[in-house]
C-alpha cells in the first residue's frame, strides 16, 4: 500500500513505502547522543591505547624483576623490591636524576614567567612585528631538535660561555617558552576581558585587576603550560647532549648506561616519574570536576 503525503498546494503525492518507513524509523543513538558506528573506531582506539601502554607496563613490571647480574634483563627471574630499596647504589644515577629534576623545575618556572606576558601581548595587543614574533614561536616548535642543539652550542661557544648546568637550563627555557606561549594563548583566547573592565570600573588599578582577576582566570592554563614544559625538559636527550658539557642528566645517563648494560634502578626512577605524573593528572581532573560542580 502506497503512502500519501500532502504537497504545498494541498494535493497529495505518492510516497514509497521504504521512504515512509525510513522517515518513521528513529535513528539509533548510544548513551550521550552519539550515533551507532561500526566496531572499527573502537578497535583503532584500543590498538592505540595498547601501543601507548605496553612500554609503560613493561617498564613498571621489570622494575620488580630479580635480575641476578644487577643489569636489566627481560627474562623474568622473580618478583623483588630490592631495586627500589637500593635506588642510590648506582654511581652517578642519583646525581643525574637530581640534575634533570632541578633543570626541569627551573625551566618550567622561568618559561611560564616569560611566556605569560608574551602570550598576553600576542593575543590581546597589536604592535609592529607581532606577526614576526608569532612566527618565531611556531618555528621554535617546528625546528628539529638537532638543529636547536647545534645552534645553541654554536651560540654559547661564540660568546665564550662554557657548557654545563646553566647552558642546559638556558637551552631548555628557549624551547619550552614556545610551548608555554601556545598553551597560554589558547587559554587567553577563551577568557573574556569583561571582568577585567568591570574591575577597572570599580576602581581597581591595572595591576590589581591583573593580580585579582586575570591571574586566577589564567591559573589552570599556567599550570598546564608549566607541566608541559616540565615534561619536555625532564626527558630531553638530543638538545641536552649538545650543551651539557660535564653535566649529566638522567636521559644522558640512561643512554650511556645502555651501552654497558642498564641497571634496573633506571626503570625504578622511570616508574616513579610516571607515578607522580599520573597522580598530578588525577588530582587535576578531580579539581576541575570540583570547580565545575561549584560553578554549576
Amino acid at each position: 500500500m502506497t503512502a500519501v503525503t500532502p504537497t504545498r498546494a494541498g494535493s497529495t503525492a505518492p510516497v514509497s513505502p521504504l521512504a515512509a518507513g525510513a522517515a518513521e524509523r528513529p535513528v539509533r543513538r548510544r548513551r550521550g547522543g552519539a550515533t551507532r558506528r561500526g566496531p572499527w573506531l573502537a578497535i583503532v582506539y584500543w590498538v592505540v591505547i595498547a601501543i601507548t601502554l605496553v612500554p609503560i607496563v613493561s617498564m613498571i613490571a621489570y622494575s620488580f624483576n630479580d635480575a641476578p647480574t644487577n643489569r636489566l634483563t627481560f627474562a623474568w627471574r622473580g618478583f623483588t623490591t630490592y631495586w627500589y630499596q637500593n635506588l642510590w647504589n648506582v654511581s652517578g644515577l642519583g646525581a643525574a636524576f637530581g640534575t634533570s629534576v632541578a633543570v626541569a623545575f627551573l625551566a618550567a618556572i622561568v618559561s611560564v614567567a616569560i611566556g605569560l606576558p608574551l602570550a598576553l601581548a600576542l593575543e590581546r595587543y597589536r604592535f609592529p612585528g607581532r606577526g614576526v614574533v608569532s612566527s618565531i614561536v611556531f618555528v621554535d616548535i617546528a625546528a628539529p631538535s638537532i638543529v636547536v642543539g647545534s645552534a645553541s652550542l654554536s651560540f654559547f661557544l661564540s660568546i665564550g660561555l662554557g657548557t654545563g648546568f646553566w647552558t642546559i637550563l638556558l637551552t631548555h627555557v628557549a624551547f619550552d617558552v614556545a610551548y608555554v606561549v601556545v598553551v597560554l594563548r589558547a587559554r587567553i583566547a577563551g577568557t573574556s576581558k569583561v571582568l577585567e573592565e568591570e574591575a577597572s570600573d570599580l576602581g581597581a588599578t591595572p595591576l590589581q585587576a591583573f593580580r585579582l582577576v586575570t591571574l586566577p582566570l589564567l591559573a589552570p592554563g599556567m599550570l598546564a603550560a608549566g607541566l608541559l614544559a616540565l615534561a619536555m625538559s625532564i626527558d630531553d636527550y638530543v638538545i641536552t647532549s649538545f650543551v651539557a658539557g660535564p653535566s649529566v642528566t638522567f636521559p644522558l645517563f640512561v643512554y650511556g648506561a645502555a651501552k654497558a648494560g642498564m641497571p634496573p634502578q633506571v626503570l625504578c626512577f622511570g616508574t616513579l616519574v610516571f607515578a607522580v605524573g599520573l597522580l598530578v593528572a588525577l588530582l587535576n581532573g578531580a579539581l576541575n570536576r570540583r570547580l565545575a560542580r561549584t560553578r554549576g
